[in-house]
């Protein structure tokens, strides 16, 4: 007897699956209507509207697919997953488009995509204009895209069991997915555990060390989903806080690990964490880039303790947040002309696979160099065998073939869309680093794109064509790309 899915590619099932979605969107967009009515804010109606909306389209796709098999193929899931994020992106632009805040529709969307993407570049002048209601919702699209819509949907949403293998895979990013537990329902619960609970705890941190509740909550949202949107137009430095910069600095470059490992570090398993391969490189190449960039800025002429610590820390804020794609700044580092390269290359990196961080992934950069590394082996001794070997076991060919065509294929994007860009109107410098950065999930560009700036200014075209460029990067490259292939369509 044949599946919905030998028949072709499953439409209604899609319906349904983007309708329970939708509701699941309608929850948080209720959250920010409740705190709307608690600070008497006008966007009250804006959210309510907004509620609906994704209350009634999700209901209408839940009805559509309703008899549909809960069976879902690689097209599907593929279509399912890219589709989440546009669906969420044109949905949630609406409090911002309809209460005027944001009145460009272009704009509006180009914020939100950003913030559920957790790519942080912001279109707005002065974020402290903002009532507290839109604020709040600007901080979780970042949460909710930092650990993934479909893992928080996995986690809550029953319907979908254990048929989410295929949207699990499609959206969580890294080499490999994983499990820490028999179900995906159960690996994404645990997951969202633990990004829930360090949220918690970074708030409290945050409120204890003299941020207001609404800030802490809101500037926590943002960290630990690596995003970068703040309450303050002078983002973490408007606190001129070492306490709270050290508590950022934390979460941050906690974000950027492996959230599997968090797993098996609190049941006990602190061997398997601190042997992780990954997650060395990944702290190794931070504290390394940390001296590097310190020794830069220091006044060998006139040094004290008080300058090394604060140039330290500096130096460290700038480089995690980059590092982990999070876009906080304490510094305005456009300046530091002589790690300008250095700093660029971070954000090419970015964190661990599997984190809430942007970037090619430090695992795929460790693969790179080791495959190289045993090529040259290879060469000199060709009748020898030397595998591939990661965290002490051996990596198949095809996952190294798969992750040295992404590679290839980020720097090709990277080249293209710059080169797209500079015919849009921006400069060469801007062109290259708003890629980049929209790419890798990054945020801050160089030049007038930098960390005190924004992309209020960049045409319409180039806005939508780095949303797109957002999307592609957020989800890893293929799996939106995928969907343009003839190959995808054909049964």
């Amino acid at each position: 007897m044949e599946t919905a899915y030998e028949k072709g590619f499953n439409f209604k099932l899609v319906a349904k699956i983007l309708g329970s979605l939708a509701l699941l969107e309608s929850v948080f967009l209720l959250v920010s209507l409740c705190a709307a009515f608690y600070f008497s804010e006008t966007e009250v109606w804006h959210f309510l509207f907004s509620f609906a909306l994704a209350f009634i389209l999700g209901l209408s796709g839940v009805l559509i697919g309703r008899h549909n098999t809960a069976q879902i193929g690689k097209h599907e899931g593929t279509a399912v997953v890219t589709l989440t994020w546009v669906v969420f992106s044109f949905i949630g632009m609406m409090p911002y488009w309809l209460s005027g805040n944001i009145p460009n529709f272009t704009n509006a969307f180009f914020e939100t995509i950003s913030g559920f993407t957790t790519t942080g570049a912001s279109i707005l002048t002065d974020v402290e204009a903002m009532p507290k209601s839109i604020l709040l919702w600007r901080s979780l699209t970042h949460w909710i895209g930092g650990l993934g819509i479909i893992v928080i949907s996995l986690a809550i949403l029953p319907i979908f069991g254990f048929t989410g293998s295929q949207l699990f895979s499609a959206e969580v990013t890294g080499i490999s997915k994983e499990k820490i537990h028999p179900k995906i329902s159960g690996t994404a619960k645990r997951l969202l555990l633990i990004y829930a609970g360090f949220t918690i705890a970074q708030s409290g941190l945050m409120y204890y060390c003299g941020m207001s509740i609404f800030d802490a909550v809101c500037n926590s949202l943002s960290t630990v989903s690596t995003g970068g949107f703040s309450t303050k137009n002078a983002s973490i430095s408007y606190w001129q806080s070492p306490a709270i910069e050290w508590i950022v600095i934390v979460f941050m470059t906690a974000s950027g690990i492996n959230f599997s490992l968090y797993y098996f570090l609190f049941r006990g398993k602190i061997l398997k964490f601190f042997k992780d391969e990954e997650m060395r490189v990944y702290l190794a190449i931070m504290s390394v880039s940390t001296i590097l960039v310190t020794f830069s800025l220091l006044n060998f002429s006139n040094l004290t303790w008080d300058s090394i610590s604060e140039t330290f820390r500096n130096s460290l804020f700038t480089v995690s947040s980059l590092m982990t794609t999070t876009g906080f700044y304490s510094v305005d580092y456009s300046d530091w002309v002589t790690v300008g390269f250095l700093l660029l290359l971070l954000t090419f990196i970015g964190g661990s696979a599997s984190s809430t961080s942007g970037g090619l992934k430090v695992i795929r950069i460790l693969l790179v160099f080791k495959y190289c590394y045993y090529e040259f082996k290879r060469i000199l001794h060709p009748n020898a065998v030397f595998p591939v070997r990661y965290n002490g076991r051996g990596v198949k060919e095809q996952v190294i073939t798969r992750m040295l065509a992404y590679v290839l294929l980020f720097i090709i994007i990277s080249l293209l869309g710059s080169a797209i860009l500079c015919l849009g109107g921006l400069g060469f410098e801007e062109a290259i680093s708003a890629m980049v950065s929209s790419l890798g999930n990054v945020g801050p560009g160089l030049g007038r794109l930098g960390p005190i700036d924004n992309y209020s200014s960049i045409t319409t075209f180039s806005k939508w064509f780095l949303s797109f460029a957002m999307l592609v990067g957020r989800l890893e490259l293929f799996t939106v790309l995928l969907i343009f292939t003839p190959a995808f369509w054909k049964k």
